[in-house]
């Protein structure tokens, strides 16, 4: 405390030294980077009072950085996406600490909704599981990185979005990173004659993978159509819009994605299901489905029928090769998914209550694969996951854990069928609506893959939990408003 009241009394003395050592360091290191030591430390203050007033300008800064951001291996076990996460942590922190000072900056309606509810239910069954993980410390780690994915997108909007003109903004600070990224990869595509394999090339540093890439357009294509939906019939930046989704039209198409494609088919079908109100119909009926489909494979084992031949079951290059393989179930990338589903479901029948504990999938699936499903790509290099999030989250969690998240994911489904039909401004109620398409396609997308803890897709699914929220207190203010008109005996 001595030395933090020394340097805040004498400011000057303490700047002197600071670039005194960092002159010194400089030579001796034969590193010219120390100069720069100084003028970090003169700026600090500035910066730290800018951050602290405008905390705003982070969140829309953290939406034009989720397209753009890349991975950073920091170290050999750890990762980072750059800069997007670095600026959910910032969030998260600074959030903490205000509500520490402040804490009626969160807005009463949010700690009393009921999706807010299911989200801290979720969260607390996942502490829970990280007591009972295999391995403790990966666990902690995963819901310390939750924690910063909901904090910057499911609180902070609630408190940023209060007009039309926040809505229009967020979409605009989506869209047009995302129209940068597609661009530049149809460009460099075109070295590659716009061939099946050359899109893997082009996405670099952006996306990992051409997976991640179709998953977070899909779902940008919706804001986009709802954007062209809004605009005024004459408004001159209808034709904008317009071409803007032809590029994403074009990117997605040349995206090669077979799961973005079919979620894209999804988001259409549920947001006419959503229209009609069969929401519960198509839930009651799928879950039916499912039962039935589960039963009949493991029923006398019909499931071990989809073996793969090792020696046949490869990638294709080609993209109509890829999707011959893919009706055949011929295709390695398939294959290698049943191989992994087949532990998974192992797994969850060994610790169906606690699970394994969050991020504990790839240290322990191994020994409860089915050497019949292997392929050729099973030894996983990649370190990657059992490409199916809701049996992950049942295998990681336990079947409480997959409950909490069903919950959740319905309900989210469920209010943005509500609120379509309930709220009196036609711009709100298409914003549920599309919110509810996108739920449902991150749904699909994450029924074959697991990307809700990446920051392209995780983003968006909390995004939409917090715009729902912000939506139902729409949805108050314009019963108010109306009790209020009637109350006074007008007619509006």
């Amino acid at each position: 405390m001595r030395i933090i009241h020394f340097i805040h009394k004498n400011s000057f003395i303490t700047a002197v030294f600071i670039l005194v050592v960092a002159i010194v360091l400089s030579i001796v290191l034969h590193q010219p980077l120390f100069l720069a030591v100084p003028f970090v430390w003169v700026s600090i203050p500035y910066v730290w009072n800018g951050i602290i007033r405008h905390t705003d300008f982070l969140f829309w800064l953290l939406l034009c950085m989720l397209p753009l951001s890349t991975e950073w291996q920091v170290t050999d076990s750890l990762s980072l996406n750059f800069p997007d996460e670095a600026l959910m942590i910032l969030l998260t922190g600074l959030l903490f600490f205000k509500w520490l000072l402040q804490p009626e900056i969160i807005p009463f309606y949010v700690l009393k909704h009921p999706l807010f509810f299911l989200i801290i239910v979720h969260i607390c069954w996942i502490a829970i599981t990280c007591i009972y993980s295999v391995n403790p410390i990966l666990s902690f780690k995963f819901l310390l990185a939750k924690s910063w994915f909901i904090v910057p997108f499911v609180l902070v909007p609630t408190m940023l979005l209060q007009r039309q003109k926040d809505f229009k903004k967020l979409a605009v600070y989506l869209i047009i990173p995302m129209l940068l990224v597609v661009m530049q990869s149809i460009v460099r595509h075109t070295f590659y004659q716009f061939s099946f394999e050359g899109i893997k090339k082009t996405l670099s540093p952006f996306f990992r993978n051409h997976v991640n890439y179709s998953a977070m357009l899909v779902c940008l294509m919706a804001i986009l159509v709802a954007m062209i939906v809004l605009a005024p019939a004459k408004h001159a930046s209808k034709k904008w819009l317009y071409v803007g989704m032809l590029v994403l039209v074009a990117g997605f198409i040349l995206s090669y994605s077979r799961g973005a494609w079919l979620a894209g088919f999804v988001g259409v079908v549920v947001a006419f299901v959503l229209y009609k109100k069969w929401l519960w119909q198509l839930i009651v009926g799928g879950f039916l489905a499912a039962i039935v489909f589960m039963y009949g494979l493991v029923q006398q084992n019909k499931y071990l029928k989809f073996e793969p031949d090792f020696q046949h079951t490869i990638f294709h290059p080609n993209f109509k090769d890829h999707l011959a393989a893919t009706v055949t179930l011929k295709d390695v990338s398939n294959a290698e998914r049943i191989y992994r589903w087949v532990a998974g479901v192992n797994m969850l029948m060994d610790k169906t209550i606690t699970g394994f504990g969050p991020n504990n999938f790839y240290d322990n699936y191994k020994a409860y694969t089915n050497s019949g499903f292997k392929t050729w790509v099973s030894s996983n290099p990649d370190h990657s996951s059992v490409h199916n999030y809701f049996l992950l989250t049942s295998l990681e969690q336990g079947l409480p854990g997959l409950v909490f998240f069903l919950l959740l994911f319905f309900t989210m489904l469920g209010y943005s069928q509500y609120l379509f039909h309930h709220l009196q401004s036609r711009f709100y109620a298409v914003i549920a609506l599309t919110t509810g398409a996108i739920i449902a396609m991150v749904g699909m997308l994450n029924f074959l893959s697991d990307l809700i803890e990446t920051d392209k897709i995780g983003s968006i699914f909390w995004l939409s939990a917090g715009i729902l929220m912000v939506l139902s207190q729409q949805l108050t203010i314009e019963k108010q408003s109306i009790a209020g008109v009637e109350g006074t005996g007008h007619i509006a």
